[in-house]
């Protein structure tokens, strides 16, 4: 079955360019539509939906102005391109600011025409491509439509509707900022003990002096300050899920209690003699892995073995940036509505940084990055905007660019798909020659872990010569 080809309307009261303009977008294997003044231009807009505008600014009657105003108004998403003879840069921003997607002056370069075609026709297919998969996601797991359309986490939700409705005690690995609780809550909403409480505690946040309080309760005057009685979280729990983030900050003293009430299935609270039965069901999360922390004797191996009944690992965002168009335009949407403003989306080189940035800070990083930039732009996000480096390494001054390899008979998800590659071959390329080909301390520039390294060479190809470093493998 063959792609439909995309279709180009263009607008000029001069024949000659619109020949000029027309040989080039066919030859480019697109389709044109001819307009020679703006009431004709607004008929074709209305029946045949052209994917791209080129237009004139001084056309007789409807000028190229109000063309652009009567085009957004049918299709938000349509890019105009104006191309005139009378440049100005005033003419230029108000055309911008009115919605335009670039403006081109008389004579132009053939090559530049074609590129910025491209270009426009690519974020249109984008934003299209965002706006399909975000009306797919509608009514689909509620876990998909917070996380993205990839299918890593099509994968993720399978692994997690297949262990929600036991009762097992499941360690959820992920990166800080990668969406752990998320994820627990979600296990929690799928199982049977969806209507009761889902308590989460971070590990990580509660001194050593206070955790078993916190978690076990405490009777009145157990300790100076202990004025009242006081539950503990597992108590609060009760018939619902305990959820234990950063499981491996916590002391190993307390481990051990820990596993002496999840063999026991009752707590004592601090000061107290009397057993409280509890029926609980635990969740636990970490950003480190606990087998190997448990291997060092930095976390007690009998309470790992006791946890370790299920594991979900959650891929960092660098290793599913297919969701990133997806996620990038729902958090400017919430953005939008809190800032009470109206930003309509992310220009090329916005998008690019996005896809070629490493993420150390995975998803709410992401999110806060996309919160500031909607509060600083009035139109489109730009590059300037996001405030990003390409690539979040210390010491490599490198910024990687996404290729503007031939698009024709491939889909957006394979451009993506090969930008991405290209990108992340040149990443730990330059990072392996950095390191003299030292994985481990690749992995450390790079904040992702030795396992990753060593997949990321053998997939990508690169070859670490001990000598002269990594060289691609052709």
């Amino acid at each position: 079955m063959n792609k439909k080809r995309s279709r180009v309307l263009i607008v000029d009261d001069d024949k000659s360019i619109c020949v000029i303009l027309s040989d080039l977008m066919k030859k480019e294997g697109l389709e044109t539509m001819v307009a020679y003044e703006g009431e004709k231009a607004l008929k074709i807009l209305q029946s045949d939906a052209p994917d791209l505008l080129l237009v004139d600014m001084m056309l007789p009657g409807m000028d190229g102005m109000e063309i652009l105003r009567k085009a957004r108004e049918l299709d938000q998403e349509l890019p105009v391109v104006f191309i005139t003879a009378h440049a100005d840069s005033r003419g230029a921003v108000k055309a911008i600011k009115e919605g335009a997607h670039d403006y081109l002056s008389k004579p132009f370069d053939n090559y530049e025409v074609i590129r910025v075609a491209h270009r426009a026709l690519a974020e249109r297919d984008l934003k299209l491509k965002v706006r399909q998969l975000s009306n797919q996601l509608k009514g689909s797991s509620p876990l998909q439509e917070r996380m993205g359309p990839s299918d890593v986490v099509a994968r993720l939700i399978s692994e997690l509707n297949r262990v929600a409705e036991s009762d097992f005690t499941v360690i959820i690995i992920g990166e800080t900022g990668s969406g752990k609780e998320i994820v627990a809550r979600a296990i929690h909403e799928a199982s049977s003990r969806s209507k009761g409480p889902f308590i989460p505690v971070d590990c990580g946040a509660i001194p050593e002096t206070l955790l078993e309080s916190e978690l076990f309760g405490h009777e009145r005057g157990a300790f100076t300050g202990a004025e009242v009685q006081k539950p503990g979280k597992f108590e609060v729990a009760q018939g619902g899920t305990l959820f234990l983030d950063e499981i491996s900050n916590m002391p190993l003293g307390s481990q051990a209690k820990l596993l002496r009430v999840l063999q026991e299935k009752k707590v004592y609270r601090v000061g107290g003699t009397k057993a409280i039965s509890v029926n609980v069901r635990l969740l636990v999360a970490s950003n480190q892995d606990l087998h190997e922390l448990a291997l060092s004797s930095s976390f007690r191996r009998d309470l790992f073995y006791r946890l370790n009944e299920f594991t979900i690992t959650i891929p960092p965002l660098r290793d599913r940036k297919e969701d990133i168009p997806y996620l990038a335009k729902r958090f400017l949407d919430n953005a939008n509505l809190e800032l009470n403003k109206q930003v309509k989306g992310f220009s090329e080189t916005a998008l690019n940084t996005l896809f070629a940035y490493n993420w150390p800070g995975n998803v709410r990083q992401l999110r806060s990055i996309i919160r500031r930039a909607a509060l600083l732009a009035d139109d489109l996000i730009t590059e300037k905007h996001l405030e990003l480096k390409r690539v979040d390494v210390p010491g490599m001054a490198f910024t990687p660019k996404v290729q503007g390899a031939p698009w024709k008979n491939l889909s957006l998800k394979e451009i993506l798909q090969q930008s991405i590659t290209a990108v992340e071959r040149e990443v730990f390329t330059q990072v392996l020659k950095q390191t003299g080909g030292n994985k481990a301390k690749a992995a450390r520039l790079l904040q992702v872990d030795y396992k990753t390294i060593h997949e990321k060479v053998k997939k990508l190809g690169i070859l670490i010569d001990k000598e002269t470093g990594p060289g691609k493998n052709d």
